[in-house]
């Protein structure tokens, strides 16, 4: 068996997968909120309850960097030592890497109908692919061909600046920063991000909001859920222009991303809140975002961007890497 674990600051995904061949057949899945655990070793416990007898190796992606085996979990308080797991699991080898890198892994084993095209592109065979995925914070990841199969390699791009394009993006900055020393992408494209847009376009009166949305924003569990869903089920005016905005930020970054990796391969959006967000994605904003990278437009439009359906693939591209270390 090979222990699969995928660590985020919301929830962690852990799997047990078979080897049979070339295939991993999963026989053991559960999602856990991880904020209720002191780490992640006292999580394992009890998913296993017995079963790590018959681990033989695993594999985890965690949130932020990983050095000498050892990685800090941003947006979580957990710090993931890989010594610590190999001693838990009687000395069985165990990887430890970044969760986009975990994610890029699993792309490479989906099938068509867990993607949905945005734009087809020109892909290029043993082209680079980039994966960008908002969720608590936001990852970033390319996957490179070495001449006999693609490398997924770490990034913490999702932390660099953001850079404002237009009037609207500069006002924004300027708001944010006048309540924190430094504004990154994550801070946007996340799931925080919906309500400091939300929130800048109410406070700068670009958009009125009315009383009742207030109050049922104030009475939700998630309040940035609720965002997106009033935008997109009630077509609430202030919800939609900041759904709306957060889409044609991503299609910014993402078209970033596909210059910074020369992502000739695609560029792959991936994680929990893209693929509930599928038909926003559609909103024209997202490829003009993508698109506008001048003077080179044309390179950027030959570069396919594809969305991510399947939420488990970080986990079962640690089972992967796991299965081929």
């Amino acid at each position: 068996m090979i222990l699969a674990g995928d660590v985020g600051g919301t929830k962690t995904d852990l799997a047990l997968f078979e080897e049979q061949g070339d295939r991993l057949i999963e026989r053991r899945y559960q999602r856990f909120e991880s904020r209720r655990y002191p780490d992640l070793v006292s999580l394992l416990r009890e998913f296993l309850a017995g079963d790590d007898g018959a681990v033989v190796r695993a594999g985890f992606g965690v949130p932020g960097p990983v050095v000498d085996g050892r990685g800090a979990a941003t947006n979580l308080s957990w710090v993931v030592d890989v010594r610590d797991l190999e001693s838990l699991l009687d000395r069985k080898p165990v990887l430890l890497v970044n969760d986009l890198v975990a994610t890029a892994a699993g792309i490479l084993d989906l099938s068509e109908d867990r993607l949905v095209t945005l734009h087809p592109g020109l892909p290029r065979p043993a082209g680079t692919r980039a994966v960008i995925a908002p969720g608590t914070g936001l990852g970033e990841s390319a996957l490179f061909w070495n001449g006999s199969g693609y490398h997924a390699m770490p990034s913490e791009g999702g932390h660099a600046d953001f850079a404002a394009r237009n009037e609207e993006e500069i006002a924004l900055l300027e708001y944010l920063l006048e309540r924190q020393t430094r504004v990154s992408y994550e801070h946007l494209l996340s799931g925080p991000g919906f309500s400091r847009i939300y929130d800048f376009l109410r406070d700068t009166h670009r958009v009125r909001e009315p009383d009742e949305v207030a109050r049922e924003l104030a009475g939700a569990p998630d309040r940035n859920a609720a965002i997106t869903r009033l935008a997109m089920t009630r077509g609430v005016e202030i919800c939609a222009r900041a759904l709306r905005r957060w889409v044609s930020i991503l299609g910014a970054e993402a078209g970033n991303l596909a210059l910074r990796t020369v992502a000739e391969g695609g560029v792959y959006l991936a994680g929990g809140i893209v693929g509930r967000l599928v038909e926003s994605l559609r909103d024209p904003v997202l490829l003009e975002a993508f698109l506008s990278k001048q003077p080179l437009d044309p390179l950027v439009r030959q570069v396919p961007v594809r969305v991510v359906l399947e939420e488990r693939t970080a986990l079962l591209g640690a089972a992967r890497l796991a299965s081929k270390r």
